[in-house]
This record gives structure tokens, sequence and C-alpha cells, in this order.
């Protein structure tokens, strides 16, 4: 699985972190990141759930090409 935030769209609502406190966060600025060392999310079953709750769809989870 491959998580991409697009901090260009990302208007800092929080929801993702709400809604996968294990993956994301929130940076100095309020917009939304990886956690460090939570790799690419796969272990987590919202993941999904945090993309489709980014109100501006500012996330974008993709299966790996294996």
């Amino acid at each position: 699985m491959h998580i991409d935030i697009d901090k260009d769209v990302c208007i800092g609502a929080g929801q993702c972190a709400l809604a996968a406190p294990n993956v994301f966060t929130q940076d100095d600025d309020g917009y939304s990141e990886l956690l460090p060392g939570s790799g690419d999310g796969a272990e987590d079953p919202m993941v999904r759930q945090a993309a489709r709750s980014c109100p501006v769809s500012a996330i974008t989870v993709r299966d790996s090409a294996g």
C-alpha cells in the first residue's frame, strides 16, 4: 500500500488523524503527515477510511504494485 498526502490540497481538517491515529498526525502547521515509523500503513484497517474522510481528498491510497 502506498499513501500520498497532497500538501498543496490539505487544509488541516485532521479527519485522517482521527480516523487512523496510528498512521496519520498533523505537523506543526496543522497539515496531515504520516507518523514516523508507520511504514506504509498497510497494517491499519482504517487507512482507507481516513482517506475517504478527508474533506478535500488530499489523501490517495494505492495498492503497491507487486
